[in-house]
This record gives structure tokens, sequence and C-alpha cells, in this order.
């Protein structure tokens, strides 16, 4: 079985580990089975934790606690940087996401983003594609796995960086 490297953007990571979305519970699945490993560095750990403050989402101390906590349990951390140059994304805030799935080796970079969504298909070419909750689940639907790894043009059963 290939495991996928995958990184999630944090509105992603909200809708896993705060919202419940259904749409990305194969994603949570594909996680608890080691069909896929996720990755994250500081720069996005901190977005997620600027992010549980916005006011507009009422997250109290302890449930972005038990967030953040979830959080650093779900992902491994990537002290590696971009190693090649990489489209820019119309949005800077944005950009730390595609060094991410670049350092990371990524398979997959899943965001609901309409900035990066817009940079899909120059992204196959660097070793990860770009795709929504959606598309994720079903690249990870059962037999998907082997067909994203030949299509992104990587091996799923690579190590990835630490």
């Amino acid at each position: 079985m290939q495991r996928l490297v995958i990184v999630l953007d944090t509105n992603v990571v909200l809708d896993l580990l705060h919202f419940n979305d259904p749409a990305v519970e194969p994603i949570r699945e594909a996680l608890r089975s080691g069909r896929a490993a996720c990755f994250s560095n500081a720069a996005c750990r901190e977005e997620m934790a600027h992010v549980l403050s916005y006011p507009q989402f009422k997250i109290n101390n302890d449930e972005a606690r038990r967030i953040l906590d979830e959080y650093a349990a779900l992902v491994q951390f990537c002290n590696d940087s971009a190693s090649g140059t990489l489209p820019q994304c119309r949005d800077p805030d944005d950009q730390k996401f595609l060094e991410l799935a670049q350092a990371a080796r990524a398979d997959l970079l899943v965001t609901k983003d309409k900035a990066l969504l817009a940079l899909a298909k120059k992204c196959g070419r660097l070793g990860f594609r770009i795709a929504t909750p959606a598309g994720a689940a079903a690249l990870l639907a059962e037999g998907q796995a082997e067909s994203l790894a030949s299509v992104a043009g990587v091996s799923g059963i690579q190590t990835p960086p630490t």
C-alpha cells in the first residue's frame, strides 16, 4: 500500500478538526489508516493559531488549545525548505502551502482556496497536485492512491523529510 504525503491548508484543517465537515471524512480516514501522512511547518502552524483567534469563529481558548493539540498530533513536522521554482500564488499568504508541499515532497495539497486551486495545472510538473477536499476524497478512495502517485510523477512510498 502506498502512503500519500499530503498538505492541508488551514481551512481544510478547520473542517477536519473544528467543523467536522463530512466532506473531509475520507481524508481523516486515510490519515487514521496510514494511507496518508500529513505535513506542516512553523508558518502553517502559526497561521492555524492566528485563525483560531478570529472572532467570527467564536472559539474559546480551551477549544483552540484542543484544536492545536489535535493538529500537532495529526501532522509530521517538515523543517526543509522549498528547493525549486514555484509559481507565485496571487495571495502571498498562501505561498507557504506551496512551499511546504514542495519541501515535504507532497503528493497532494488539499485546499478550498481559489488562488491555490488556480495553480493546480502548474503544480503537477513540480511533483504534487492541488485538489479540493472532494477531489482529494476521490483520489484517496480505494484503488486511487497508486494512480495519484503515477500522475503526480512521484512515489507515494517515499520517505518525506522530517
